[in-house]
Parts: C-alpha cells; sequence; structure tokens
C-alpha cells in the first residue's frame, strides 16, 4: 500500500544520520515504495479549511554528506494529498511548536499524524509524566525559592530544570549546602515564565538514564545512556553514551501501566526515560529519539514496527470510512 508521507522535520542538511531516529524512519518508508516529502514547520499555511506547505519530494540514501536528494518543490495539500504526517521537528516546546499542532489537529481527522497534535499539544514531556507520579522520584512543580529551598532540606540534593527543556540543556545539580540555588532560581525565573521542574536527586544517574521506546503501546526495546566523566546528565546530545540495556521488573510495570493511555492518545512512538531501573522521569512524544542505538544494540527494526503500526492505522482507517 503506497503512502505519501510528509515530514515536518528540521533541515535534512544538519542532521547526523548515524543515529537521527527521523532519517531511520524516512528510509523504512523510501523501502517500502512510499512517496516521501519534506518540509518545515515554519512552511505551513491555513486558508478555507485546508493546510498546505511547500514540500520538497525528498530521496535519501545511508551515505555522509550525500544522504538526500531534493525533487522539485510542490504545493502540497497536508489533508487532501498526504496519507501521513510524520511531525519530527526538535523541541523545544514553544509556540511555534504549540501553532504546529493546532494546524496539523484541522486535518488529522482525514491524514493520520504521528503523533497525534492535540495529545502532543496536551502532553509535553515533564508534564505528561505527572499523571503517573506513583512512578515518579519526589518532585516540585514551582517559581518559588522559598518551596525550592523546602524541598531541598527535604531531600539533602536536588535536580533544577527546565519544564520545557530539551536534550539535556540546563540541567543543574544542588547540594545540600544550597551554595547558589537563589542565584539559579533568579537566573531560571529571568529566563523561563513559566514554572521549572525541581526534583530529587537519583544517586543511581551514574549507572545510566535509560530510553525506553514503545510504539503503539508495545515495548520496542532500550538502551541505556551512560553520563560522561564529570557529569550527570546522560543525554546523547550533551556527550553520554551508550549502552545495550533489557527492562527490569519495575520498567515493564511503567510501561504496562502507561501502554493504555498512550494508545488511547495517538500516541504512537513514544520515549520514556527511567532512572536506576525505577525512576519515571520524562515521556518524550514531541519527537523521540534512540530507535538508532536500540536497533544496533538487539539487532531488530524498530523503524520498520513503527511503519506496520502506521499502516494498520491507516487501513483501519479506511475499513471504518467504507463502512
Amino acid at each position: 500500500m503506497p503512502l505519501r508521507v510528509a515530514v515536518q522535520m528540521d533541515p535534512l542538511d544538519k542532521i547526523n544520520i548515524a543515529g537521527d531516529s527521523s532519517f531511520a524512519l524516512m528510509l523504512t518508508a523510501q523501502a517500502r515504495g512510499h512517496a516521501v516529502y519534506h518540509y518545515a514547520p515554519e512552511d505551513l499555511n491555513y486558508a478555507d479549511g485546508h493546510v498546505w506547505t511547500q514540500a520538497h519530494p525528498v530521496t535519501v540514501q545511508r551515505v555522509a554528506g550525500d544522504h538526500f536528494s531534493f525533487g522539485d518543490p510542490v504545493r502540497l495539500d497536508l489533508g487532501d494529498e498526504a496519507d501521513v504526517v510524520l511531525m519530527r521537528q526538535d523541541p523545544p516546546f514553544d509556540l511555534g511548536y504549540i501553532t504546529a499542532t493546532h494546524l496539523l489537529e484541522r486535518i488529522s481527522d482525514r491524514t493520520l499524524v504521528v503523533n497525534d497534535p492535540a495529545n502532543v499539544r496536551n502532553a509535553p514531556e515533564k508534564v505528561f509524566v505527572l499523571d503517573f507520579p506513583q512512578f515518579m522520584p519526589p518532585t516540585l512543580v514551582t517559581r518559588s525559592l522559598e518551596e525550592t529551598r523546602a524541598f531541598l532540606a527535604e531531600h539533602g540534593e536536588i535536580i533544577v530544570k527546565p519544564l520545557h527543556g530539551n536534550g539535556g540543556k540546563a540541567i543543574f545539580k544542588v547540594g545540600r549546602d544550597g551554595a547558589n540555588l537563589s542565584s539559579l532560581i533568579e537566573v531560571f525565573n529571568t529566563a523561563y515564565r513559566e514554572p521549572h521542574m525541581i526534583q530529587a536527586f537519583l544517586p543511581e544517574v551514574a549507572q545510566g538514564d535509560k530510553r525506553i521506546v514503545l510504539v503503539d503501546g508495545e515495548v520496542a526495546g532500550a538502551v541505556n545512556r551512560l553520563p560522561g566523566a564529570g557529569e550527570i546528565r546522560s543525554n546523547l546530545a550533551v556527550g553520554g553514551s551508550a549502552a545495550k540495556a533489557g527492562l527490569t521488573p519495575r520498567e515493564q510495570e511503567i510501561c504496562a501501566a502507561l501502554a493504555p493511555e498512550l494508545k488511547r492518545r495517538g500516541l504512537l512512538f513514544v520515549g520514556i526515560d527511567v532512572i536506576g531501573g525505577e525512576w519515571l522521569t520524562e515521556i518524550n512524544v514531541t519527537s523521540p529519539t534512540g530507535i538508532v542505538a536500540i536497533d544496533t544494540f538487539n539487532g531488530t527494526d524498530t523503524s520498520a514496527m513503527i511503519w506496520d503500526a502506521i499502516e494498520r492505522r491507516i487501513s483501519a482507517r479506511q475499513r471504518a470510512a467504507q463502512g
């Protein structure tokens, strides 16, 4: 069943093809005979019930420095001329990101958008996770220095991070003495209008921060991300390294608890982060990553699993439309 696939993402010439999940999805789509188009989120347009963009037909290959070629740009109506839209631009989850979800929501009854745009908007990574407090480390969401000091006094060491941050950026550890805490909260309150996330520091992070990928609620695999020397952050984007990983019984419990809600919300490709085999810290729905590393370690094909799920969803839609 050849599909017309529109990929909303960042510029292709900036990606690292060795580990980029969006690129892996494009390669698999192309191998299945799907027509692939690339466009940037800022190129979305709306009028009279239609959402369209200037898109480039694209051919991809796993050759560094020569990994894509564009055809002539076309005006692509995403509601009438695309079967699926992959919403794959990187965060930050800002007003531009939110506006894109509003526009794509208007065509999601006709075109499958992965992940569902309304639920991407309603489930930012560090907010959606609050729905599962039984699996989280002690957490405070606040802009208050006084509340943060009280939380530090209770838990001894804490992590301070932006509520809508990404890629391991701007994550700070504060020790028991609270040195520079007031300055840090002052900087955060100046830089961000929203509250901040404060969590008890988990020493287990030294053993890694596990990324588990779920596809339509099913576990596809996991990879353990280990912090570099002198770091508490294990994100690969800030110098962490990857290692093969399985799931603990507690992680299996977390995945089983999340699965029905992910399926209900149309969150087909999700990456969750778990520390110490038991502490859920994020549910990544905007542009999850990690499938290339998982497949490298496990000999699996998560891209194929994702496309199988997409094709099942589209087939189900077509059967429902036919009555």
